[in-house]
């Protein structure tokens, strides 16, 4: 069996694929390529515990209720953003510019903190109501706080009540979506 993050061919299998182990990694692989065709947008996540701070390019994002206003949001357990959430209770879900497409790789691994110029490797951000980053350049945000960690396998899906959101550029502004880019994440 493999393990999470997608290390290799995971069940279960139709029928129709057998016991072959040639055909469940080809199986599995088209599996993958039929998921990454689902429509995603493609974020940065900010999460605060304490005094670190963190943004995460993150694509497993979805509202998940009208009321109370609820965002979903799927983090790797290995990740540090996932510490972070877990131990502060909120998070940022911030919109990227489709101009600004380069950024999200800015955001794959753990961010350097500059308290002075307030700054999460290089971008400016400000703190949300509950102490969360915000990316400045984001067009816009919604600010959550943790209402319901729920355990999915090798993620957590954290499930949050919206208590601020804002647009921070002209509401037209198209926003990034992974399809824009090269990257691909899931599957």
């Amino acid at each position: 069996m493999a393990q999470a993050g997608g290390t290799g061919p995971i069940g279960p299998y139709p029928a129709r694929v057998g016991d072959d182990d040639e055909a469940r990694v080809a199986y599995d692989r088209l599996r993958r390529r039929l998921l990454w065709t689902f429509p995603s947008g493609l974020y940065v996540l900010g999460s605060r515990a304490g005094d670190e701070r963190n943004l995460m390019t993150m694509n497993w994002v979805t509202q998940v209720s009208f009321e109370p206003k609820l965002v979903g949001v799927g983090i790797e357990k290995t990740a540090l953003t996932h510490r972070l959430v877990a131990d502060g209770g909120v998070f940022t879900v911030n919109t990227v510019d489709r101009e600004d497409r380069a950024i999200v790789r800015k955001f794959t691994k753990p961010t350097e903190w500059d308290g002075e110029a307030s700054t999460l490797n290089g971008f400016a951000v400000h703190e949300g109501v509950t102490g969360a980053p915000i990316l400045d350049q984001a067009p816009a945000y919604v600010e959550c706080e943790v209402r319901n960690p729920v355990d999915v396998g090798g993620h957590t899906f954290f499930i949050g009540e919206v208590v601020d959101a804002a647009f921070q550029k002209d509401e037209d502004t198209p926003v990034l979506r992974m399809e824009d880019t090269r990257m691909s994440y899931g599957g």
